[in-house]
């Protein structure tokens, strides 16, 4: 694997990642929000990811072998000859894209409030279907994914920079 391609897969996972945050802030900022544009209570956004690249693990695991195959065997047999094209091609794009910014379906919570503006004739108040523990949650996993492509991109750095040190 490349260095610039190994800096491209964590920089599109820090891009998506910041976008699940974005979302996740704007899901919190909206946890009392009963009226919109729409008309009704805010709706809980969700970030839906798509990985850029290998279609599904299997073709990714099996790619990968054949890699590994190839290099320690040190020679190119006729099965490995067939999927060079492949491998090459494959090799382009990858990372992680946002796919989607989807609302969430589920159902409004209702709270019983007489005196809010929005209320019901009954007294009851639909409320935005956001709970702050599942948006603490997703912005701590966003957040560790943050960081650990944070570490990637570092140590890409540092092998990078030693590669350099090599050829002195």
């Amino acid at each position: 694997m490349s260095f610039l391609r190994a800096l491209n897969i964590s920089g599109s996972a820090l891009t998506a990642q910041r976008a699940r945050l974005d979302i996740v802030s704007e899901n919190i900022s909206n946890i009392d929000t009963t009226r919109t544009e729409n008309g009704g209570p805010y709706r809980r956004k969700v970030v839906q990811f798509q990985a850029v690249g290998d279609k599904n693990f299997k073709t990714a695991l099996g790619n990968a072998l054949l890699r590994d195959g190839e290099h320690r065997a040190g020679h190119v047999n006729h099965v490995h000859l067939r999927h060079r094209h492949v491998l090459q091609a494959g090799q382009g794009g990858a990372g992680v894209i946002v796919s989607d910014i989807i609302e969430d379906e589920s159902p409004f919570k209702t709270i019983y409030d007489p005196t809010h503006p929005d209320a019901d004739e009954y007294g009851y108040v639909m409320m935005p279907n956001v709970e702050l523990i599942k948006e603490v949650v997703d912005a701590m996993s966003a957040s560790r994914s943050y960081e650990a492509n944070v570490t990637a991109v570092n140590a890409v750095k540092l092998m990078a920079s030693k590669a350099l040190e090599v050829g002195r």
